[in-house]
């Protein structure tokens, strides 16, 4: 069953298209992810479900409720953590969740159970009572994880979730989210350019210009452009090439005094290599495809190059004349 379903989902500021006629579907428990660079369209497309923005162009369902007609329905469909801190940090935890509750239209009776819950499952129970600006970054987005829970949405939206969390804050917040799939079966829908946690999602939708350029798996997208790498090198790589190709019929190629090969699956062939090779190996390594490798080959350039983008860029200027 599609918790989510969008099908040419357009908006422009004047000439300048952020989101560009996408179409895909979130099925009922997914975790469903949105890898892009900055200006790429991806927070854009999260307010425009999240019925904080009217689309130019197409239709979207939430839920079953379509964010145009149903809006009221939508809203109460879905939880939503933004990219930027949203708490009232004069507030303490308890009050922060008691008052989206009543936003929610949530029983003083249910409250009481779900807070108890939210608070356990992101392990606040014992900051309940305490002023949020007292928390570290990464519990006040828990907090914020823990609110957009309290009335029981179908579909969770996560806009950059750990953007700037440390490492280790953002390992512990995964795990937490983690744990809301696996124990409440909730649909996910995030975004991100942190290519290690898109590797947490079922599937991706590949980003770039407003444009979906890819969606699947993430072990499909990364086979789709090619095998694992294995790098060695040999004081005599010359002789090593030729007994791979004889052997193998594989292309092995000099590359920066090494000898590359690329292989459908490394684990099972590295263990032949060793056996079966004349040639003395100096050294070896083993490189497989990421999800950075795919987005430089669908567009051209690597994610983490991108800071302001050009229509990051438009759209500040275009804005900058709305306000003026």
């Amino acid at each position: 069953m599609d918790e989510i379903k969008v099908e040419k989902l357009e908006k422009r500021y004047g000439s300048i298209i952020a989101v560009d006629r996408i179409s895909f579907s979130v099925q009922k428990g997914e975790i469903f992810g949105f890898l892009g660079p900055n200006g790429a369209g991806k927070s854009t497309t999260i307010s425009i479900l999240a019925t904080l923005l009217e689309p130019s162009g197409g239709e979207a369902w939430i839920n079953g409720f379509n964010i145009r007609s149903d809006r009221n329905a939508v809203r109460k469909s879905i939880g939503l953590v933004f990219q930027d801190p949203s708490l009232d940090d004069r507030l303490t935890a308890e009050e922060n969740l008691k008052f989206h509750a009543r936003l929610y239209g949530v029983s003083s009776a249910d409250y009481k159970k779900r807070i108890v819950e939210v608070l356990d499952l992101v392990e606040l129970t014992d900051r309940q009572n305490d002023i949020v600006r007292t928390f570290s970054g990464g519990m006040k987005r828990r907090l914020e994880i823990a609110r957009g829970l309290i009335h029981y949405p179908a579909v969770l939206f996560l806009d950059e979730p750990t953007l700037g969390l440390d490492p280790q804050t953002r390992a512990h917040l995964w795990e937490y989210i983690l744990k809301l799939r696996r124990e409440k079966e909730m649909t996910i829908f995030m975004t991100t350019h942190y290519m290690n946690e898109a590797e947490f999602c079922d599937r991706i939708a590949i980003i770039d210009q407003g444009k979906i350029v890819a969606l699947d798996t993430p072990a499909e997208l990364k086979k789709k452009i090619g095998g694992d790498i294995i790098r060695m090198q040999s004081a005599e790589n010359e002789k090593l090439i030729k007994e791979i190709k004889e052997k193998y019929n594989l292309d092995a190629k000099a590359e920066d005094q090494s000898v590359q090969i690329e292989v459908a699956n490394a684990e099972t062939f590295l263990p032949r290599l060793f056996n079966e090779l004349n040639t003395k190996i100096d050294s070896i390594e083993l490189r497989r495809p990421t999800l950075d490798d795919v987005f430089l080959n669908l567009t051209g350039r690597r994610i983490r190059e991108q800071h302001a983008s050009d229509r990051d860029l438009a759209q500040t200027q275009f804005w900058g004349r709305k306000r003026s």
